[in-house]
């Protein structure tokens, strides 16, 4: 059987983590914890990853050891933690917006709140998973800055802050620029650019001819159905294809 929409989803957000070595994986959300976990078990063997709460685990769940809140927080402010997080807004610099919609002052919608985005950008790598690409998402400018982006970190000196990548689920997204604005790197199978920028709400950096993004091995195919999503809660949340 062919990858579907949503494993394509799970390797792309997999391969935020390539090449990171011994850093603390934080996925928020069912495709990136597959994609984490994924990586783990194939091209970052080195991965750290936690049950989220004081133990790192392996892929499978079991416990490999013991992660006191202290180190969890020296590994935050330290740049050796990388971050995938969701997004109710998002722009052109990758400043996120998960705490209101409108005003923040009376906002028409009321939503998770800052939470701990401003740290998790500032001090580690912050990468974003949407499972619903839309001009709702993608804006001109967010209601209330959350995660910080480009055009803001170098204002407040942070040393560690990276977004690596964004996932869709109609693309792959990084900010390669030179004014550090938001590029279209892949497209998932039956996406066209045309699709992608009339879903955005701000023009969209697109250079040459846009490649579709990497197809899962056989190998990764195997250990996504029958290993680490036999249920297919991958398919409830980025399975429809438009």
């Amino acid at each position: 059987m062919s990858p579907s929409r949503a494993e394509y989803c799970v390797v792309a957000c997999a391969e935020a983590w390539r090449g990171d070595g011994e850093v603390l994986a934080a996925p928020m959300g069912p495709i990136p914890s597959l994609g984490a976990r994924l990586a783990r078990l194939t091209f970052s063997p080195d991965l750290l990853l936690t049950d989220g709460e004081a133990m790192l685990v392996r892929p499978d769940g079991t416990v490999e050891g013991w992660l006191p809140y202290r180190h969890h927080l020296a590994l935050v402010a330290g740049g050796r933690r990388h971050v995938m997080m969701g997004a109710s807004q998002l722009d052109r610099y990758g400043n996120q917006n998960i705490s209101c919609i409108g005003d923040w002052a009376r906002p028409a919608r009321q939503l998770l709140g800052v939470r701990g985005a401003p740290v998790n950008t500032l001090n580690n790598a912050t990468s974003y998973w949407v499972p619903r690409h839309s001009r709702r998402v993608f804006v001109e400018r967010v209601d209330m800055v959350c995660g910080v982006g480009y055009d803001r970190a170098g204002a407040v000196g942070a040393a560690y802050h990276r977004i690596p990548r964004v996932v869709s689920d109609l693309g792959v997204f990084d900010f390669a620029t030179p004014d550090r604005s938001m590029r279209l790197v892949s497209l998932h199978p039956g996406v066209s650019v045309e699709e992608v920028r009339a879903a955005t709400g701000f023009p969209l950096a697109v250079t040459g001819d846009v490649p579709h993004t990497r197809e899962p091995t056989g190998a990764e195919l195997a250990l996504i159905r029958e290993v680490l999503d036999p249920g297919g809660t991958r398919e409830r949340e980025a399975g429809a294809a438009r």
